[in-house]
């Protein structure tokens, strides 16, 4: 209440502001919101020219637009609610050199008493006034839905004269894909369930300078460069998410599930489910009859995209999987219970999470338990490596580690079985590393190994092909020897250096012959100039090793 009376500057233009009245709230107007006014204006000797009260009526228009002079723009956007102020406006921000005649002398300072009764938010979506949004009707929540969402909307376009464009009372698309106009999919993204708007829609982002044409039932012409007023209510959408990075595996929630929980790896779920092909064809059916549908997570007992899409979800959920062929069943074809599904096939499914049963997670478990669930995914990972599903069992091996990573808290004897399953997971983990091609990692992993046991002679030998592969071959020469002292006998070894001294006399004489080049090279240059040639000493090549 401090500030009722006292006579505040307003920019560096001279626009002056006097509260009388105080204001609720915080909240003040921005640019584009239509606010709602009461006014009283005068000259400075207290000649009144203009009152909203003598219409009886309050002034309502759009704060920063031009529609009223600077020093209003300037000022009102300084209220809150409810609050009342007199602002003194110099020329410059009310009619300048020119004034207002018969009622404003030109280069005249202003008075304005202005009480601000209210305001309806107007938002600027594309930030360029190409669309103005002013809601009629709030929302429900806080989500707005995303580009792969299907929305289902009601819509009514106008002309400025009021002339019915279009109109629809069930219309339903995927947002990023639009409809009638590119406004609608904007808009629809800033709006939330049960929202109804108002849109100010410029021709950019109506029908442009084409207009638009009858078509079918639609008889009414926009014509070009023709701006729009639309009604649109959002009704409901569906959610549609991305599974996997590569939008190979996409999820379109049709009910949604209870809480926040969803399944981890190692889960057993039970679901409702319908395999179905693009054409609609049900190739299976799961769970339906009062049993439901019963598998382990990540564990193989479905298609890939299938697993990770349940993954997802939450109890009591529906949503419709759409799986593309890497997730699904790939090149080959696949005979399934009610039909065949075709090579390269896209497949669809309709899944209800009836419940499900975490596999425990790493706090639940007692300093045994995580020894023996880390020894049980070892056992997982060595599966999947014979089966030369290495970038599955590579994860298996992580898993297996994470659960005995922290071991503070065990026994001198947990720690030593600790110690045996890390050594054996780093080492399996890099024989995969191997196996993909990620020979870095192969090596640190095998480099772990080493500092927990120096002479680990697997451990050598692997990140002996690590190097190999990565020509840090005077690192992998180290390695062969130190193995060999600790293990003269060992065939793999033997072989392993064998193919690690071919690999030397290889990359020597590349590099004999890459620095003959140069010489050569540099003997033309020298000759061609008139140089006298210096005398070439030949490249000492190492074919010993």
């Amino acid at each position: 209440m401090d500030n009722v009376g006292q006579e505040k500057e307003i920019g560096k233009d001279g626009l002056k502001k006097k509260i009388l009245k105080e204001g609720d709230g915080y909240e003040t107007p921005i640019n584009g919101d239509e606010v709602e006014v009461h006014y009283v204006g005068s000259l400075l000797d207290g000649t009144r020219f203009d009152s909203s009260f003598d219409r009886d009526m309050p002034f309502k228009f759009k704060l920063g637009l031009g529609h009223v002079i600077q020093g209003w723009d300037d000022g009102i956007k300084t209220m809150k609610k409810g609050e009342k102020a007199l602002f003194t406006i110099p020329p410059a921000l009310a009619y300048g050199e020119s004034g207002s005649p018969p009622t404003i002398p030109p280069n005249t300072t202003l008075q304005f008493e202005i009480e601000l009764i209210s305001w309806t938010k107007v938002k600027d979506i594309c930030k360029d006034g190409g669309i103005l949004k002013k809601i009629l009707i709030e929302g429900e929540n806080w989500q707005t839905p995303k580009d792969p969402d299907e929305v289902l909307v009601k819509y009514e376009a106008r002309l400025n004269d009021g002339s019915l464009v279009s109109k629809s009372e069930e219309l339903e698309f995927t947002v990023k894909d639009g409809c009638f106009c590119p406004a609608l999919s904007r808009a629809v993204k800033t709006m939330k369930k049960g929202e109804k708007i108002l849109l100010i829609v410029k021709p950019q982002y109506a029908f442009g300078e084409k207009g638009r044409q009858p078509e079918g039932d639609n008889k009414c012409v926009v014509p070009p460069n023709t701006a729009l007023q639309i009604t649109l209510e959002l009704v409901s959408w569906k959610t549609v998410s991305e599974v996997t990075s590569d939008n190979k595996v996409l999820k379109k929630i049709l009910k949604e599930g209870e809480g926040y929980d969803r399944p981890n790896d190692g889960a057993v779920v039970q679901v409702k489910l319908i395999g179905k092909l693009q054409d609609g064809t049900v190739f299976v059916k799961k769970g339906s009859d009062e049993v439901p549908f019963e598998f382990k997570i990540d564990e193989e007992q479905v298609i890939d995209g299938l697993d990770r899409g349940v993954k997802t979800m939450k109890k009591g959920e529906v949503s419709v999987l759409t799986i593309h062929p890497e997730y699904a069943f790939g090149s080959t074809e696949s005979h399934q219970e009610s039909s065949t599904v075709p090579a390269n096939s896209t497949v669809y499914y309709d899944v209800e999470l009836i419940s499900f049963e975490k596999e425990k997670d790493l706090w639940e478990l007692t300093t045994q338990e995580k020894i023996e669930t880390s020894g049980r995914k070892k056992e997982e990972g060595n599966t999947l490596f014979k089966k030369q599903k290495y970038e599955r069992a590579s994860k298996r091996y992580e898993k297996a580690l994470s659960f005995i990573e922290y071991d503070s808290a065990f026994s001198e004897d947990e720690k030593q079985q600790a110690k045996v399953l890390k050594i054996s997971c780093n080492l399996n983990n890099a024989a995969c590393k191997l196996k993909l091609r990620d020979y870095k990692q192969a090596a640190k992993l095998c480099t772990k190994v080493l500092d927990a046991d120096s002479k680990n002679v697997k451990a050598l030998y692997r990140r002996v092909q690590a190097y190999i592969q990565l020509v840090d071959l005077d690192l992998a020469e180290m390695d062969i020897k130190k193995a060999l002292e600790i293990d003269p006998d060992n065939r793999d070894v033997k072989l392993e250096y064998k193919l690690l001294r071919e690999k030397m006399k290889e990359y020597n004489k590349k590099d004999a012959q890459f620095y003959g080049n140069i010489f050569a090279k540099m003997e033309h240059l020298n000759s061609a100039s008139g140089a006298r040639n210096p005398e070439v000493v030949p490249m000492k090549i190492d074919s010993k090793a």
